[in-house]
């Protein structure tokens, strides 16, 4: 394996996860097009046209036939990419919240060889236009993450990360949908893999508010989590 301090941007592969994103996927795939010739959409079994619209930018498109969850468009992301020998792995969310521009500045730890996973943080970052509702939320699943993971973050389910090649062929997600947030944290600690959190910027909307989890919704992702464990 190279030495990470001499990747190159070539050998960061980006994964988008993309579920009925037919409105905003054009738009979010721009900015990581420009900047990286390698981008994985995952089309998670969308109704819409989805697929099609990502595939009229060059990025590479891989479809799930049924709805799986997001951890599981994640991970057939994560194969594809090691199978290219991807050096870094970077996951981001289709919904246009995250910044393109955060992607230099969330790798380079890893390329510096300082870390194995690097955690994008809202709360160390900014956050534009965020209910106070969905701040409640996310502190309690931080809280929640502290409790159960014993792991020292400040933002717990944000999709915004980039991983290593060691880190990305250790951990493995299988928690098919929004619990793979939880998942990963508890495997950085289980096999003591290093990282740190770096701030982005996320923005919000009314439209990607109403797709996003409710309170209900974490409710049920700390359950699906703490079932995942017991049965591993």
């Amino acid at each position: 394996m190279p030495d990470s301090r001499l990747i190159d941007d070539s050998a960061i592969w980006i994964i988008v996860p993309a579920y009925n994103e037919s409105a905003r996927i054009g738009k979010t795939l721009a900015p990581l097009c420009s900047a990286f010739p390698n981008v994985v959409v995952v089309d998670d079994g969308s109704a819409d046209d989805t697929a099609a619209i990502a595939a009229e930018s060059p990025v590479w498109v891989l479809r799930h036939l049924i709805n799986s969850g997001q951890g599981a468009a994640l991970q057939t992301g994560i194969d594809f990419a090691l199978r290219q020998d991807a050096q870094i792995i970077v996951t981001f969310d289709a919904d246009g919240q995250h910044d393109a521009g955060d992607i230099l500045r969330l790798v380079q730890p890893i390329r510096r060889g300082e870390v194995d996973v690097t955690l994008g943080s809202r709360f160390l970052g900014k956050t534009i236009d965020m209910p106070w509702t969905r701040h409640v939320m996310l502190k309690g699943a931080v809280w929640f993450t502290r409790l159960f993971s014993q792991i020292a973050v400040t933002d717990t389910h944000n999709g915004f990360r980039a991983m290593s090649r060691k880190a990305a062929q250790t951990i493995r997600i299988t928690q098919n949908r929004m619990a793979h947030a939880s998942e990963i944290l508890d495997q950085i600690r289980e096999f003591q893999l290093r990282f740190s959190e770096v701030p982005v910027t996320i923005r919000y909307n009314v439209a990607t508010l109403e797709k996003g989890q409710s309170n209900s919704a974490a409710v049920k992702i700390a359950a699906q989590f703490l079932l995942g464990r017991l049965v591993r």
